[in-house]
């Protein structure tokens, strides 16, 4: 019996030793298909970045909660490299912006306000919604009045909106700069004149129809303005016509690019946020992120969170009563969605910023907080805000007014090397007009409806691919000069008659063959390339922190931008969320 079993043993001796080599060749085989170890899933390469997963990676309102974290294990194949030997070198500035310059001088026909202002016509204006709303319309009160043949007081800030900002004009802007640099296009007065102790009139209230065009006030406002003599128009947003005469859209310029300058209290803490950015780095990006929980509500957009998020959004929501309810997946596939602070930290590395870059965050509340805000920090560790580089202290004499918050943070993003911007609101349009007109600096808009794919998707491409069909989307979306063509867009975003083109000794303006007297100074202002006359001309800063601009919808009439019915009707989404 014991021999038999030996037996046994030595029949199987030799076919487990050929068992054996075999699979050691199979082994040896397989390591030279086999890709690098460093690149293998299971083993961390330092030359890549895994970025931190949070509730709100997914925007397909299709896809169940349980399913979210699916990417953790398709997304091994979308890995962010650590730096970007493919850093472009146009990346803080266009190399054709040499050729533009802002120019706001008027034609020869523009008479001095003292020849065309009549004495007993004043025009009041109550503006509506948060910092950047009021400034457009603090802008447009100024040409109304020039239309009008009026005195202009001191425009009225609103006081009353969400915001709650108890702010006057002379709190916020320098009066005195604003009334003497615009003496010779419009006469301003700070209050009504007094007889007796008392004001002359009182004045009498009405309401322009959105994008009231210059026949619009001449044949609305004029009669009653003759008869009245002191009338006041509530709720001065966007209450003009983008496509107006050139000199009058010249004066817009001037107004919004020149005279609308800071107190020294909020211009100097705003130089010294960008001093602390200056001395940290060459070069930095500020991004208005526009994340806040009021924004994602009123956009009726999704992220991924489940029930919760639709309950806390949802009551937010109902604050505007004239708001429909939403597709989710429809409103993204738009474009009309924010994107998350990963996607625009993704794009911004797809684009060649790499991490090193140092970034300064415009924003309120995010929502989601710390969770939200993690996969961005982990693509950009260098991460700033006003909280940041200045102490409680410092800020103490702001921390309790919205719009000087909101006016530090527009003072930082006007002055950054690239500024990119999470929305279509107010302090969006009217820093990419202000950057176009002072050298076509760097501004980025996502091209969120062409981006959304890429995203959705990016689990199944490789960073390459990923970063080149960003760059491809983005072309058109980069602050380039002509992007826009003339007359597209609001005003304030895009101030064609105000943008000369360098030709030689001349210069010729994209929408208009008016000859302009470019020696008589007094009457408007002309900025060389690159030279910017912040130093005492300074701009609002709506801390998007809501103001009443829709979200990747016209605030106005959207059938006719110029739309001058009488029967138009204000629909008072009026806090809507869009600075």
């Amino acid at each position: 019996m014991a021999s038999a079993r030996r037996r046994l043993r030595h029949r199987w001796r030799l076919p487990a030793a050929i068992s054996a080599v075999f699979f050691l060749s199979l082994l040896v085989l397989l390591s030279f298909l086999a890709p690098p170890l460093r690149e293998h899933p299971a083993v961390p390469d330092r030359r890549f970045l895994r970025l931190p997963r949070h509730r709100a990676t997914s925007h397909d309102p299709h896809l169940k909660e349980s399913n979210v974290n699916r990417s953790e294990v398709l997304g091994e194949i979308f890995r962010v490299p650590h730096g970007d030997s493919s850093a472009r070198d146009d990346l803080w500035m266009s190399k054709l912006a040499v050729n533009y310059y802002g120019c706001s001088v008027p034609s020869n026909k523009f008479l001095d306000a003292k020849l065309t202002t009549y004495s007993d016509r004043y025009l009041m204006i109550a503006t509506s919604g948060g910092l950047n709303q009021q400034r457009t319309g603090i802008t447009d009160a100024v040409v109304a009045a020039r239309i009008l043949n009026a005195t202009l007081v001191v425009p009225k800030l609103d006081q009353r909106s969400f915001w709650k900002d108890a702010s006057n004009f002379g709190e916020i802007f320098d009066v005195d700069w604003f009334i003497s640099f615009l003496s010779k296009d419009v006469r301003i007065i700070k209050e009504l004149p007094k007889k007796g102790g008392r004001v002359i009139r009182a004045p009498h209230t009405t309401r322009v129809p959105r994008k009231c065009t210059q026949r619009c006030y001449l044949t609305r406002v004029l009669p009653v303005l003759l008869k009245k003599h002191v009338v006041q128009l509530t709720k001065f947003d966007y209450r003009l016509a983008n496509r107006l005469d050139t000199d009058l859209q010249k004066l817009r310029c001037k107004v919004n690019y020149h005279s609308l300058r800071f107190t020294n209290q909020i211009q100097e803490m705003g130089d010294k946020l960008i001093g602390r950015m200056r001395a940290k780095s060459q070069h930095f990006i500020a991004l208005h992120l526009r994340f806040e929980p009021d924004m994602l509500a009123f956009s009726g957009c999704y992220y991924g969170g489940g029930d919760k998020e639709r309950m806390e959004l949802g009551k937010i929501r109902k604050r505007w009563k004239t708001l429909h309810t939403s597709n989710p997946e429809k409103e993204r596939r738009h474009g009309k969605c924010p994107l998350t602070p990963e996607e625009v930290g993704l794009m911004l590395r797809a684009l060649g910023y790499d991490e090193d870059v140092h970034i300064y965050v415009a924003s309120g509340e995010i929502y989601g907080g710390n969770e939200t805000l993690a996969p961005l920090k982990a693509l950009f560790p260098n991460f700033h805000s006003k909280e940041t580089l200045a102490s409680k202290e410092e800020l103490a004499q702001f921390a309790a007014f919205s719009s000087r918050m909101a006016a530090l943070d527009f003072i930082v993003c006007d002055e950054s090397d690239a500024f990119v911007t999470n929305n279509n609101g107010n302090m969006a349009k009217i820093l990419a007009g202000r950057r176009r007109y002072f050298g076509h600096k760097r501004t980025i808009r996502p091209n969120a409806k062409k981006l959304y794919s890429v995203f959705l998707n990016r689990n199944n491409m490789t960073w390459d691919m990923f970063a080149t069909k960003v760059r491809a989307y983005q072309k058109g979306f980069m602050g380039e000069p002509k992007e826009i063509r003339p007359g597209r867009g609001e005003f304030h975003e895009n101030p064609a008659p105000c943008i000369c083109e360098r030709s030689g000794s001349n210069a010729r303006v994209h929408s208009s063959s008016i000859s302009h007297n470019k020696g008589n100074v007094s009457r408007g202002v002309s900025v060389p390339p690159y030279i910017n006359s912040h130093a005492g001309e300074v701009a609002l800063s709506d801390l998007e922190y809501g103001d009443d601009s829709l979200i990747g919808r016209e605030t106005t009439d959207p059938t006719d931008p110029d739309s001058t019915d009488p029967d138009t009707e204000d629909t008072d989404t009026d806090e809507a969320l869009s600075d």
